[in-house]
């Protein structure tokens, strides 16, 4: 499955009552949420001793994704456009993999990538 495809196929949930603003809106406070809900299972899992629940991580996962899809749509921006950039931006500041020392170190217009 390809990013678009994602995208697509999560759109047909989303609410077809908001408007632009709305869903951008609602897409904001939902991955602020569903952030909140994985870190939450890390958290139990560090402070109880519970074993983390990598079904649970996944479902959480999933419920970003969806909310990042959902922001994208909002704002017309294509969820493969978005992947093939980030790996760009990864390639060139991290040519032969990761490195501490570029990490640790910023060039100017970095991110502009």
């Amino acid at each position: 499955m390809t990013g678009n495809e994602y995208q697509r196929l999560a759109g047909r949930t989303m609410n077809p009552a908001l408007d632009g603003e709305s869903t951008t809106r609602h897409a904001l406070y939902g991955l602020a949420s569903e952030v909140g809900e994985v870190m939450s299972i890390f958290q139990h899992a560090l402070q109880e001793g519970e074993p983390i629940s990598l079904p649970l991580v996944i479902d959480e996962m999933g419920d970003v994704f969806w909310f990042a899809s959902e922001l994208l749509t909002s704002l017309d921006i294509p969820l493969d456009f978005v992947m093939q950039r980030n790996i760009d931006k990864l390639l060139q500041r991290y040519p032969e993999g990761f490195d501490a020392g570029r990490s640790m170190r910023r060039h100017e217009g970095d991110n502009d990538v």
